[in-house]
C-alpha cells in the first residue's frame, strides 16, 4: 500500500524519535526507523535524501507548527508586545516533545556541514514568531527583528537544555533577561534618532538602510530565503 510523501516522513520521524536518544540523528536511527515502519527503503530515501538530517529538520518544523497553532489559540490581547514575544518563545520550547532529541539536534547542527541548516531553522522559528504576532515591517526592521530574536531564541534553548529547575523557571527568567537586554538596545537606538548631532552622523547609513526592503515571500515555502524580488 502506497503512502503519501508527508505520511511517510511522519511515520519515519515518529519511529526515529525512539532511537535518537541513543544513536542521535544518525544513519543508524534512520535505518532503525525504516525497520520499524512499513515504509520501503527506497521510498524512505526518496522522502529523506539526507536520511536522519532531514528527519531532524522535520522535527524542528513540527515544533514550529505546534507553536504557531498555540499562538493562534491563546488570548494575548492584554499582554505588552515584549510579553507576547516572550510567550511565543516559551510556547516554542514547550512544544518540544523530546528534550534529548533537541539536544542531539543541537549537536548535529553545530557540525560545519550542517551549520547552515541549523541557522536556517533558527531564523525560520524567529520568522514564524514575528509573522504569527502580526509583524508588518517591510524595511530593514524585518531583518533586524528576526536576527535579534534568533539570538534570543537560540541562547534560551541552550540554557534550557541544561536547566533542571522546577517547571523550567530558571529558563523563563533567563528569557526575560535576554528580552530586557534587547529592549535596552531599542531604547538606545531611539535616543540616537532623537539626537540632532547623532542623526547627522547617521544620515548616510540611515539613507542606505531606508532602501533595504523586506523580501516578498513565495507561497507555501517552509524556509526563509525563498523570495521573489524585493517589494517596490
Amino acid at each position: 500500500m502506497s503512502v503519501s510523501y508527508e505520511t511517510a516522513k511522519t511515520q519515519l520521524l515518529d519511529a526515529a524519535l525512539a532511537h535518537v536518544p541513543f544513536d542521535g540523528w544518525s544513519e543508524a536511527s534512520f535505518q532503525a526507523a525504516i525497520r520499524d515502519t512499513d515504509v520501503a527503503p527506497a521510498v524512505a530515501r526518496a522522502v529523506c535524501p539526507r536520511g536522519a538530517v532531514d528527519l531532524a529538520v522535520a522535527f524542528h518544523h513540527r515544533g514550529d507548527e505546534a507553536m504557531t497553532t498555540r499562538i493562534a489559540a491563546e488570548d494575548m490581547s492584554t499582554l505588552k508586545f515584549r510579553e507576547k514575544v516572550a510567550s511565543a518563545v516559551r510556547f516554542r520550547i514547550e512544544a518540544v516533545t523530546d528534550k534529548e532529541a533537541v539536544r542531539r539536534g543541537t549537536t548535529l547542527f553545530a557540525l560545519p556541514m550542517h551549520a547552515a541548516d541549523g541557522a536556517k531553522l533558527i531564523w525560520g522559528t524567529s520568522d514564524a514568531i514575528w509573522t504569527a504576532l502580526g509583524d508588518t515591517s517591510d524595511d530593514v526592521n524585518w531583518y533586524t527583528k528576526r536576527a535579534t530574536l534568533s539570538g534570543v531564541y537560540s541562547s534560551t534553548v541552550l540554557y534550557w537544555l541544561g536547566d533542571d529547575s522546577p517547571d523550567n523557571m530558571a529558563t523563563w527568567s533567563f528569557l526575560d533577561r535576554r528580552i530586557e537586554d534587547v529592549m535596552q538596545i531599542e531604547k538606545l537606538k531611539a535616543r540616537v534618532r532623537q539626537s540632532p548631532t547623532l542623526s547627522r552622523l547617521m544620515a548616510g547609513p540611515n539613507w542606505l538602510m531606508s532602501h533595504i526592503k523586506a523580501p516578498a515571500r513565495m507561497p507555501k515555502m517552509d524556509f526563509p530565503g525563498s523570495w521573489t524580488a524585493p517589494r517596490e
